[in-house]
This record gives C-alpha cells, sequence and structure tokens, in this order.
C-alpha cells in the first residue's frame, strides 16, 4: 500500500511541478475514489514540499445524502483543504430545461450531472492555476463505468491503475496510520459507505443507486480484469478460477452472468479507454492507450463470449 500511494504521489507531484500549478483541484464527493484522489494529493504538496494549494470542491446535487456531504466536508477540514460548495441542482434543472428534457430521471439525467460537475472543476482550475485530478479507478475504466467527458476526464488521473478493491485497502491503510487518528472515524465511515454514483435522487435521505447492484460485486470483477488483462486468460478459464477462488461466496451461474457482463462492458467501453488523461502506472499492467492496452474501440465481444453464455 505504502508503494502504490508513493508512485500515485510522486506521478501528481511532477505533473503539478511540470506544469507549475498554483493548485490542485480535486472534486470530492465523500465517496472513495474522491477520497483517495484528496489523500493523494495532501501526500503529494505535503511529501516534495510543493508550493502549491489543494482545491477541495464539493457538489451537491438532487442524489447526493448528507452522509456522503457530511464526510467531504469532514475529510477536507481534517487534511486543510480550501473547500469550496456550489450546488449543480439549479444548474443542472437549466441545463435539461434548455435540452428540451422531460422529468425522466434517464443516462441523460445522470450524465448531465457527472459532465456538469467537471465543467465547474475545469473552470474552477482555470480560475485559480490549477489542474484537476481525476477520481476515476481501474475498475470504472474497464466497465466502461464513467461519463463521457464528465468524471472521464481530467488533467490527470491519479486512481486510473488502482482497481476498486485496492481503493478500499489504500484508504484503510491511511486510517491506520499511525498518526492518522483525526482522519480515521471519517475513513472508517466512507469505507463503510455504499458505492455510488449518487445521479438519482436519495430515498428518505439515503442513498437510492447502489453501484454493486447494478454492476455486481467489484471483488468479482476486480478478479476478472486481472485474469483478463494480467494473464489474457479466456472466459471459461477465468469462470473456471473464479468457482474455485469465490467457492461457497456466489454461484456458478451468477459467477457467469457477471463476467459475462465484464466482458460486453469491457469491449464495449474502449472508446472512453482510448482517450483518457494520463496517470501513474501502479502495477504490472494498466489500461492506457499510450502503453499496455491497445485495443480498437469497435472491437466485437462474440468470440470471448461464445460458450460462456450458449
Amino acid at each position: 500500500c505504502a508503494e502504490v500511494l508513493d508512485i500515485q504521489s510522486a506521478g501528481l507531484a511532477q505533473r503539478l511541478r511540470h506544469t507549475h500549478a498554483k493548485t490542485a483541484v480535486v472534486a470530492v464527493s465523500g465517496g472513495l475514489d474522491s477520497t483517495l484522489a484528496l489523500l493523494v494529493a495532501a501526500r503529494a504538496v505535503r511529501q516534495y514540499g510543493l508550493d502549491c494549494g489543494i482545491s477541495a470542491i464539493t457538489m451537491p446535487g438532487p442524489g447526493t445524502t448528507q452522509r456522503t456531504k457530511g464526510n467531504a466536508d469532514a475529510l477536507c477540514a481534517e487534511l486543510h483543504a480550501g473547500l469550496r460548495t456550489i450546488p449543480i441542482s439549479q444548474a443542472l434543472e437549466l441545463h435539461l430545461k434548455d435540452i428540451g428534457h422531460g422529468d425522466s430521471h434517464d443516462v441523460t439525467y445522470e450524465n448531465a450531472q457527472a459532465r456538469e460537475r467537471m465543467q465547474i472543476a475545469m473552470d474552477v482550475a482555470n480560475m485559480e492555476g490549477g489542474i484537476v485530478v481525476g477520481t476515476g479507478d481501474m475498475s470504472e475504466l474497464a466497465l466502461g463505468f464513467s461519463t463521457y467527458n464528465g468524471d472521464h476526464m481530467s488533467m490527470y488521473g491519479v486512481n486510473c491503475g488502482v482497481p476498486k478493491t485496492l481503493v478500499r485497502h489504500l484508504i484503510k491503510y491511511i486510517a491506520d496510520e499511525p498518526g492518522g487518528e483525526a482522519l480515521r472515524p471519517t475513513l472508517y465511515d466512507i469505507l463503510d459507505t455504499p458505492v455510488s454514483p449518487e445521479l438519482l435522487p436519495a430515498k428518505d435521505g439515503a442513498i437510492a443507486q447502489k453501484t454493486e447492484q447494478i454492476l455486481g460485486p467489484y471483488e468479482l470483477h476486480d478478479f476478472f480484469l486481472y485474469y483478463f488483462l494480467r494473464y489474457g486468460s479466456e472466459p471459461l478459464k477465468i469462470l473456471r478460477l473464479a468457482c474455485i477462488a469465490f467457492n461457497g461466496a456466489y454461484d456458478e451461474a451468477f459467477i457467469r452472468k457477471c463476467l459475462a457482463m465484464f466482458v460486453r462492458r469491457f469491449f464495449s467501453a474502449q472508446f472512453k479507454r482510448s482517450c483518457i488523461p494520463d496517470g501513474p502506472k501502479v502495477g504490472s499492467v494498466a489500461l492506457s492507450p499510450r502503453g499496455d492496452w491497445r485495443m480498437p474501440s469497435d472491437a466485437q465481444c462474440t468470440e470471448w463470449l461464445r460458450g460462456l453464455t450458449e
């Protein structure tokens, strides 16, 4: 964990120095990925003695809960990061009206929020002479679970080589570090919060949209990603390995269903990965189109699914 954090911090520090950035802008939601990005930014500035600030922005919208907003506020306070709260609900409503969108809580409704937040982050970075630090992780890149030109974009993506399961380990590692007592309660509550983009209106103040109910467990998808990317294993082999590794946790039918989803989403999302920002490679392989992973954006998954879904 220490080595991964050092790699992330060193990469970000170099980008901040190279661009003469006056600040690192991080959109903080109170979720896992933005928490890690903010922790890495604070680490980079502190360890490398950068003459650079940290500008955190919370942008509550229709799906934001008090729990995540409160954790974002507490995290920024403990890290002494400059915090701005910029609500997006009014801007979102006006934008949807301008494009003739109705009242549906569809994908347009969700993606418009992510793009509104990125527009704000980019513009604040311009105003303050900084760069936007991306928060998206490797699992989201693999599954295409990001909004094109929304959270998909940044000026440096510190988490691009970190799968979601490792994000959890890194945050827990920081929470348990000596001297981390002040941060610990907030970080542990963030770890205990369901993974969610919070793009649908909250229900009775609670998170209404839970990612793993949509995609399946991240521990499965990260397992698939490891054997697919690191070893080039075909789906039927990955299925056999997963049934052994997760025996007693998930049955074969569920693993098969999640694996088929992984394959479909991985292939259909390549067009997003073909234009991702720079970021540090922290493992043995990465999904950067400039490094380890070159794949046609229109590649078909038919052969990969053969035998898996028949």
